[in-house]
């Protein structure tokens, strides 16, 4: 374990989380939020002096592997959020650390889940905070790092794999900086043409930025009670356009850029992702216009839903809660497949349901005649044996994490569809679930060890489970092996 590394790498990551509270900071002066405004100037120039102390040394060696890009993944989000957290409790606005952790851990990790009845009485300047946590944490801050720092050998790959989302990532140009540098061109402009888009659309600067950092994210927290509900039409199409193309692979974009565009559209998991959104959108409207009739309207709020809850983004017009059992049997399964790899969505990933289902068909197929040999592939290209093995450990552990958390959470006694739709939901980096934390509900009931163990969810969910436990295995911690 090359633990120079690890201290020189956190130490940035720090001193970036407090050069970050720069938007709080103008937004408490906008304001004229004073107590805010001494918090956050306080904890910004504590977090970056103890970040530059940190990393002030290069470490000697500056090699490293997987072992240490996962532990570096896993601490960099368990220290942000923890010192994402202390604003909220120094401010009074959540004055429980649990609740704040959870709160800004959920920002972070671009869940949206929340333990706040209603946002609204909380600080401008908090509730900037806790929505620009959704845009930091979409493309993830050490991707933020490989990009900005001068150095960013081929080790860089490591870490980038530990944090961005999806069963393997490669690079998009031969350098991985580079590589980093161009995800977060994409995801600044078009996080901008979305800001523009709802400025346009005539709703407030504020809240349109805010709403753009979640959709950007694909968080969710909303700064209002109904979270978008109170919108006009217009805003809340711009916004289920945005939510469905920020779970796109990011490498379509890039494609489309450089010319590609026939090979972007060829891309199966893009495909297959358009494929099942229209799909369960258009399944979810006919059985809520067999029962309530307005066919448009239903179309036009389903489609948002819908891409709220694939993209993981959790954004709500209305309370899917008292949907009938069928559409809300199809938004389960919406929660737990999520976006692409490589976007800023959460859930199991398409492309692993994609890799599952011909999985499935190879063996099958393979049964019927035995002789035949049959390569697994996806868009042409042969899915390797490490690949197919990475995605197998996945689900056992996303089985493993779900029961245990399931088992524990239950603990609290609440309904079954609560429980269940809760550790969904936090794994999944959705948001809200159904129950009492559904769209209208939040997590705030819940105890202590049941939020701790739903924030371990966010966090793993959005780390791909691996970097956790590599994170907590004795060995990890050796020098040599």
């Amino acid at each position: 374990m090359n633990y120079g590394i690890i201290r020189y790498i956190i130490g940035k990551v720090i001193e970036i989380e407090g050069a970050f509270f720069v938007i709080p900071v103008l937004t408490a002066l906008v304001y004229h939020e004073w107590s805010g405004l001494g918090v956050y100037v306080l904890l910004a120039c504590l977090y970056m002096f103890a970040g530059f102390i940190m990393s002030s040394k290069e470490p000697e060696k500056k090699e490293f592997y997987a072992r240490e890009g996962y532990v570096l993944a896993a601490l960099a989000w368990i220290i942000m959020s923890i010192l994402g957290a202390i604003p909220f409790v120094i401010t009074g606005d959540i004055p429980s650390m649990a609740d704040a952790v959870f709160e800004i851990a959920s920002g972070f990790t671009t869940t949206g889940a929340s333990i706040l009845a209603s946002p609204e009485p909380l600080l401008k300047c908090n509730l900037m905070w806790r929505s620009f946590s959704h845009w930091i944490g979409g493309m993830g801050v050490l991707v933020f790092l490989i990009a900005i720092l001068p150095s960013g050998g081929g080790e860089s790959i490591y870490i980038m794999r530990a944090e961005s989302t999806g069963p393997s990532v490669g690079k998009i140009v031969p350098r991985i900086k580079q590589t980093s540098k161009i995800l977060y061109e994409i995801y600044t402009a078009l996080t901008f043409i979305l800001f523009v888009l709802l400025v346009l659309g005539r709703m407030p600067v504020f809240d349109a930025i805010c709403l753009t950092f979640g959709a950007a994210g694909t968080g969710g927290f909303g700064i209002l009670a109904d979270s978008v509900a109170s919108y006009n039409t217009y805003c809340q199409v711009v916004i289920t356009i945005f939510m469905l193309l920020f779970g796109v692979n990011f490498t379509f974009f890039y494609m489309l850029l450089i010319g590609k565009a026939r090979d972007a559209f060829r891309m199966e998991e893009v495909r297959g992702y358009l494929a099942i959104y229209c799909a369960i959108t258009l399944l979810i409207t006919l059985n809520l216009w067999a029962q309530n009739g307005h066919f448009m309207h239903q179309l036009q709020q389903v489609s948002f839903q819908t891409s709220s809850v694939m993209t993981t983004t959790g954004y709500s017009t209305q309370d899917f809660n008292a949907w009938p059992q069928f559409s809300k049997i199809l938004m389960g399964l919406l929660m737990a497949i999520g976006g692409c790899t490589g976007s800023t969505g959460g859930g199991i990933k398409v492309s692993r349901i994609l890799v599952y289902v011909k999985g499935i068909i190879k063996e099958i197929s393979e049964q019927v005649h035995p002789r035949r040999v049959k390569v697994l592939r996806v868009d042409g290209k042969r899915v390797d044996d490490s690949i197919l093995r990475a995605i197998y450990i996945y689900l056992a552990l996303y089985t493993l994490i779900f029961v245990i958390s399931l088992v524990i959470v239950g603990i609290d006694g609440y309904d079954w569809e609560t429980t269940f739709s809760a550790v969904l939901a936090t794994i999944n980096n959705i948001g809200p679930g159904f129950g009492l934390v559904g769209p209208t509900g939040n997590f705030g009931m819940f105890s202590v060890m049941s939020k701790l163990v739903l924030t371990f969810d966010m966090i793993a969910g959005r780390l791909e489970l691996i970097p956790l436990f590599v994170l907590l295995m004795p060995d990890t911690w050796k020098k040599n092996g």
